[in-house]
């Protein structure tokens, strides 16, 4: 499963996803953590993570998107413009942060002066930044358009018997990915944090079904492999979107397994289990806002400072790195303060900041 697995982590249009274009099946990205997979899922459409891995040049990330713009939907929109996402039948943009919320602006325009960047379906919804009940109710609004935009450009019927299958096979995806946390944690880690990094992203950008079938077996092999530490210390990994399983592997070359991480594309892009009981949509649109450690949600520093300060003591962490990538906001500045406050309590804490992913700056991030 790993070696599959860093290939899809490696690549955009996988073999995976060959294979379901092939046999007929449309695929719509997605991007960001707060967009529902389950909803893209239940029309009988394959959702797919928006990256920005493979970039070779950022010509035209730049003439959209501001120069102190995070790079993230730069490599977004680079690959766009150049044609690397065209296996996409649809894409979905939400606010995820400021940022994020510029590349829906951004793609739309570069679709002007470069033909074919945008794919028929081509949707946009905000994202309340609070969990009160009014916000809920909003969310739970744009996603009840969300699913009438999708059944009318794809002709299909997505009905509460679908979400609540989808809702079911992803909750069974959330808990064997808590599974392999479980392990990373344990006092004899049988896997690295580049191997773990990889299976997280693959989980976003093949079949959810196949998914968790590789998955369940991998475990199950997993439970009685050796231990990967060898006398290593065991470091966390927190902070900005980070996709690239090269940049663990750096992490890790240096003497360190990274045995739990809070980052969007690795553990934090799943969280606790949906509400298979309520209403469905409801449901979903209480899960995403109610269950995320955001910096992007107000007021819940304390609570997102809690959770990882359990998973430290989980994991054993013998210290946390906090990277961000360059001009993130919402990352750069709660990482000062969760230093500020894990170093007062005893914590070790490194800040790193840097570029996103194909950009990451390799000999400066092995010399700190």
């Amino acid at each position: 499963m790993i070696v599959k697995m860093k290939e899809v982590a490696n690549t955009l249009e996988n073999t995976f996803i060959q294979k379901w274009k092939k046999d007929n099946g449309k695929v719509v990205g997605y991007s960001c953590t707060f967009i529902p997979p389950e909803i893209i899922h239940a029309a009988g459409l394959l959702p797919f993570r928006l990256r920005g891995t493979g970039i070779t040049s950022l010509a035209i990330g730049d003439a959209y998107l501001s120069a102190v713009n995070c790079s993230v939907p730069k490599c977004m929109l680079q690959l766009a413009g150049q044609g690397s996402y065209k296996f996409l039948d649809g894409v979905v943009i939400t606010n995820g942060c400021d940022s994020m919320r510029r590349l829906d602006d951004c793609w739309r325009k570069a679709s002007e002066d470069y033909p074919g960047t945008r794919p028929g379906y081509f949707m946009y919804f905000s994202t309340p930044h609070k969990t009160k009940d009014y916000a809920i109710d909003f969310f739970e609004t744009d996603l009840r358009d969300f699913i009438k935009s999708l059944e009318k450009h794809f002709e299909v019927s997505i009905t509460d018997k679908n979400l609540r299958n989808s809702i079911k096979l992803y909750n069974e995806g959330r808990q064997l990915m808590q599974k392999l946390d479980d392990l990373r944690c344990r006092t004899k880690a049988p896997i690295t944090g580049e191997d773990a990094m990889a299976i997280l992203i693959g989980g976003q950008a093949i079949p959810r079904k196949q998914f968790n079938s590789m998955l369940k077996e991998f475990l199950a092999d997993l439970e009685k492999a050796p231990s990967v530490l060898d006398g290593k210390k065991r470091l966390m990994l927190v902070g900005s979107a980070n996709d690239d399983v090269d940049f663990v592997r750096v992490i890790e070359e240096s003497g360190a397994i990274v045995v739990a991480d809070s980052v969007c594309y690795g553990s934090r892009s799943y969280g606790s289990l949906v509400d298979d009981k309520d209403d469905p949509v409801k449901a979903i649109a209480s899960h995403y806002l109610k269950s995320s450690i955001c910096p992007r949600m107000y007021g819940f520093y304390k609570d997102r400072r809690a959770y990882l300060r359990d998973i430290i003591k989980k994991a054993r962490v013998d210290g946390v790195i906090l990277q961000n990538v360059r001009f993130c906001d919402l990352h750069g500045s709660e990482n000062g303060v969760l230093e500020r406050d894990f170093e007062a309590e005893g914590i070790p804490c490194m800040r790193l900041e840097k570029e996103y992913g194909p950009l990451v700056e390799t000999g400066r991030v092995r010399m700190r």
